[in-house]
């Protein structure tokens, strides 16, 4: 069996049961909400939606703080003698935690940290490709594990767009003026992970429909992905129809595995209700 432990955060959105069945250690990442922290996945996202329809603010979100990183760290070690871990981390350009991972770690030994720069599913996609390689190999060192995580990580593509600029709105991500004009022309911004930041590279107009059919015709000819996995990210309020039809477009470009990802409450805080991502892997 193999002396390697998987850890990431749970701004990765992994689902539970597939932590559990993997045995991925996560560490939660953290939702404030009415002066109340919460840790995230311990909050239902619909409370969020909720609270804004009432108070029209968003909650502020935070990392995992350098003690709750020490602690994780050494309940690891203690339970798992003689264990590596590898953490593969939340982009390090749009959070600290990160670096703070970095900082609780200074005296232990033989944990491993890896800057994903990426989110959600584009996070998740790189943890699962190591559970797999694990799961192929379980005699693999460390190093050489280091060196494959290494190589798949510029590999990792996300793209999503909200359901609503409200919340980007809210948060302050964009301007009353581009909020009004979005609003108005039923813009939506498509942002993706550039060089570990969220950057919004391309604008589409239309119902929710006809923009997130584009938006993932226009990501299926941007990258040459690796036809083995595709992630579909959601957020709570997608519509089923739209589900069900960017189900069939992965079906019809020949992807053998597809799964969705529903966002958690911290990457729901950002997009706000019925967004929709893709995930996956360059060949």
């Amino acid at each position: 069996m193999s002396n390697i432990i998987l850890t990431t955060e749970s701004g990765a959105d992994l689902p539970n049961e597939w932590t559990k069945k993997h045995q991925v250690h996560v560490v939660p990442m953290h939702v404030i909400m009415d002066n109340q922290d919460y840790l995230d996945g311990s909050l239902p996202v619909e409370e969020i939606y909720d609270y804004y329809e009432k108070t029209k603010k968003i909650p502020s979100t935070t990392a995992t703080n350098i003690h709750e990183y020490t602690e994780f760290f050494k309940d690891i070690k203690s339970n798992n003698p003689g264990c590596a871990v590898i953490h593969i981390g939340y982009t390090s350009k749009a959070s600290s935690s990160f670096q703070n991972a970095i900082l609780a770690t200074e005296d232990l030994e033989d944990i491993y940290l890896i800057d994903a720069l990426n989110v959600t599913g584009g996070l998740a996609a790189i943890v699962m490709y190591v559970v797999d390689l694990l799961a192929n190999d379980s005699s693999i060192e460390p190093e050489n594990l280091i060196e494959e995580i290494n190589a798949i990580v510029p590999k990792s593509r996300l793209a999503f767009v909200p359901g609503s600029l409200e919340f980007l709105k809210a948060g302050g991500r964009v301007s009353n003026l581009a909020y009004l004009g979005g609003a108005l022309l039923k813009i939506k911004p498509r942002i993706e992970l550039v060089e570990g930041k969220l950057v919004s590279t391309k604008k589409y107009r239309g119902p929710m429909s006809s923009v997130t059919e584009r938006l993932f015709r226009d990501y299926l000819n941007q990258y040459d992905l690796d036809k083995r996995q595709i992630y579909l990210l959601y957020s709570v309020g997608l519509a089923e129809d739209i589900k069900k039809r960017m189900t069939t477009i992965a079906n019809e470009h020949g992807f053998e595995r597809i799964d969705w990802i529903q966002a958690g409450a911290m990457i729901s805080t950002h997009a706000g209700p019925g967004g929709f991502g893709i995930a996956g892997l360059e060949k």
